[in-house]
């Protein structure tokens, strides 16, 4: 037989399925240990901050997570070529309900950031996010240079630069914010010269102090300021920091033991199941705990980085790169966040803090990322 002729002969069952396994065997499922584990610890956490108020806070995000895992699922059999194909129709769709959040949004937390009817619906800009990091990976993949070019760049912020005002009117200055880690990732790992890189750093301090000055609701101005002299208003807009600080060191070692934090079961910490999540983590189960849960998102990261490093396509290098860095951008400014390193600008911490639609997100971006590492044995 003819070595063409045994080229076109049809893979056998047994031989497709010896493949399958040995591809789903390499894929580092590590990831998604960590991802089960930091659900659940959130979860638990939850129903621990929230056991004073009812409402069924815990149910709720139960209901999140096992629908998370659905989705994650999904979208780990899913092609993520296949959503870059279609990601310039999820963009406009997004930006359509950006839009829409600012005529008929319904206000949730001082921002008019939902968009639904009753409690039925979500936040259409951690859908953006997704939107944008898929058409910010279409884009800069096929550019062949080694470094980006200005005009390059300049494309790739006008795609953030619109989900990102269009939030910050909202308003809601922290899910705009994170818009800008997810771009930065990307154009580092895209490839950007060193002297582009400073007039990008300094183009970003002058918008910042012009958004400071010119673009900032009185209360968010004041809670910067604020992290820098908390003691000024403790009764006021350092409230939220200083009780958050009473609730991480009472910690201590091992922590008060779990519902039995004061801080976080006699009220005296503000949306401790949404951003001061890992206060009342921190009061529960004290040092100890928090390396735990610390040493999970390290996993989590180290896992996604080592996938991007293995992917053979640079949509898929670029794709995870930007996952990753938005990922690791909440966990690293909600942790200071919360012993007052940083402002309070209201950043969840993934999987541990309240809400279905971060939690989606969250949950959809693992399943991408495990995507990429799925088909780096096809995608040559």
């Amino acid at each position: 037989m003819s070595t063409t002729s045994r080229a076109t002969l049809p893979i056998s069952p047994s031989r497709a399925a010896r493949t399958a396994s040995k591809q789903l065997a390499n894929v580092r499922w590590a990831l998604l240990v960590a991802v089960v584990l930091l659900a659940a610890i959130g979860l638990a956490t939850i129903h621990s901050a929230t056991s004073e108020l009812g409402g069924g806070f815990a149910a709720r995000q139960g209901f999140w997570i096992a629908l998370g895992l659905v989705f994650l699922a999904i979208f780990v059999y899913l092609d993520y070529r296949v959503l870059m194909d279609i990601s310039l129709v999820l963009y406009a769709i997004g930006i359509l309900a950006l839009i829409l959040v600012l005529i008929v949004g319904q206000v949730r937390g001082g921002a008019r950031s939902w968009l639904g009817i009753g409690s039925l619906g979500g936040q259409p800009s951690e859908f953006m996010k997704l939107a944008t990091l898929l058409v910010l990976a279409r884009y800069f993949s096929r550019t062949h240079q080694k470094y980006l070019t200005l005009p390059e760049i300049a494309v790739g912020a006008a795609v953030v630069g619109l989900p990102m005002v269009l939030t910050a009117i909202e308003p809601d200055l922290g899910g705009a914010l994170m818009f800008l880690p997810i771009v930065g990732g990307m154009i580092l790992v895209a490839g950007v010269r060193a002297r582009t890189l400073v007039v990008l750093l300094l183009v970003g301090a002058l918008g910042g102090l012009g958004l400071f000055y010119g673009g900032l609701k009185d209360y968010q101005r004041q809670r910067i300021l604020t992290y820098f002299s908390p003691q000024t208003d403790i009764l006021g807009a350092g409230y939220q920091v200083h009780q958050s600080k009473i609730a991480v060191g009472s910690g201590q070692l091992a922590g008060r033991g779990y519902m039995q934090g004061t801080q976080s079961q006699l009220r005296f910490l503000p949306a401790r199941h949404t951003d001061f999540i890992f206060s009342v983590l921190a009061e529960e189960w004290g040092f100890l705990g928090v390396i735990t849960v610390l040493g999970l998102y390290a996993l989590y990261m180290a896992n996604a980085a080592a996938i991007a490093a293995r992917a053979r396509d640079r949509a898929g290098i670029l794709l995870v790169a930007g996952l990753l860095s938005g990922f690791a951008a909440h966990v690293l400014y909600n942790t200071a966040m919360v012993i007052g390193l940083m402002p309070n600008t209201g950043i969840p911490l993934p999987f541990l803090a309240y809400g279905g639609s971060f939690a989606l997100l969250n949950f959809v971006g693992a399943g991408m990322i495990l995507s990429v590492d799925l088909r780096r044995h096809v995608n040559r």
